[in-house]
């Protein structure tokens, strides 16, 4: 399976035992840097990041341009939530191509800088517009180049989201997020025997309890404000009601029954950079209608009612800066707000 990261394979044996899904983290890791020490320079409209708002990978990438004000330095292209084996596409742009690039599915990109590449084709991809061949799907790698490398076109009163002094301590985080939870609940959805389900079900939850107390009294994850820790977790939880507490059978408790992180989520969802770029229902059609062999009917359910995700969350209290000594962004550019939270 290509697209969202989720190329998946059943292992006999291993640390999930037989038929636990592994995912595979093959990446094109060139980089864009100031120096541009790979070939890629940073130059402002030379490149075109790639997301899908169904995509929790894709979903970071697109927080931390939002919160660096890059949209001018960086324009962005929108998959659409459907894809088959070939790759992501653009069936929601005019003509079903992609109005920058015109090419109708990622994998071309991916195939001009390697007509034999031979791994998944994942968002969230940087494009070089010039030639149309992909830079780099490396995920962890983007947002973390995006806060640092670019500096010279960040808005004015962007954040610092990996300070030298929590830096430790956010990779930490961050890995056990990303291992137990970004990735469990794949380990879970994508399961193809009851040990392995079981194994990857009891990872996901003792981490979940761990994150619920650590986030008890203190507002974010790491320091007293918004880090990459924050951000790499969010894309999850605002998927959880909605898609994996069902789909992926990540059932013991949905998010709104876990009082700290469903106030943390919301408290986040609220902040400028983060809410503003879900959109719930190209979420839950990208999950029911293409993986198959979890929803071979790909009907999409009606809920959740997605609009608690604006009641009042009283973080607050709890003190923190969101942006430490930078501002808040301001509102997306019109051709990438996402629809207003409805009733379903």
């Amino acid at each position: 399976m290509t697209g969202d990261g989720a190329d998946h394979v059943d292992k006999d044996g291993g640390k999930g035992g037989e038929g636990a899904y592994e995912r595979d983290r093959s990446y094109l890791t060139t980089r864009i840097t100031a120096d541009g020490r790979d070939g890629y320079p940073v130059e402002p409209g030379r490149y075109r990041l790639i997301i899908a708002r169904a995509c929790p990978w894709a979903n970071r990438a697109a927080i931390v341009r939002r919160l660096m004000g890059l949209e001018d330095a960086l324009p962005m292209g929108i998959a659409g939530p459907l894809h088959d084996e070939r790759s992501w596409a653009f069936h929601l742009d005019p003509g079903g191509r992609d109005p920058v690039l015109g090419i109708e599915r990622l994998r071309e990109a991916f195939l001009r800088r390697d007509p034999d590449y031979p791994h998944g084709i994942t968002v969230p991809t940087i494009v070089d517009v010039p030639t149309g061949e992909a830079v780099t799907n490396d995920f962890e790698r983007i947002t973390l180049d995006l806060g640092s490398q670019w500096s010279a076109h960040q808005r004015a009163g962007a954040p610092d989201l990996y300070p030298e002094r929590w830096r430790d301590e956010i990779d930490d985080v961050a890995d056990k997020v990303y291992r137990d939870v970004n990735n469990g609940v794949y380990q879970c959805g994508f399961a193809r025997s009851q040990s392995a389900y079981d194994q990857a079900y009891r990872r996901l939850w003792e981490r979940l309890d761990w994150l619920e107390e650590r986030l008890r009294d203190r507002r974010y994850l790491v320091g007293d404000t918004l880090t990459e820790a924050d951000v790499r977790l969010f894309p999850t939880l605002a998927r959880f009601d909605a898609v994996y507490h069902g789909h992926f059978k990540c059932n013991r408790q949905k998010l709104t029954e876990l009082p700290a992180l469903w106030a943390y989520a919301r408290d986040l969802f609220q902040t400028p950079g983060f809410g503003d770029t879900i959109d719930f229902a190209q979420i839950k059609a990208h999950y029911y209608v293409v993986h198959h062999d979890i929803n071979p009917t790909g009907v999409v359910p009606r809920g959740p009612d997605t609009r608690n995700w604006l009641s009042p969350h009283g973080r607050e209290s709890l003190g923190g800066r969101p942006f430490g000594d930078g501002t808040p962004p301001g509102p997306p550019p019109p051709p990438e707000r996402v629809p207003p939270l409805q009733e379903t």
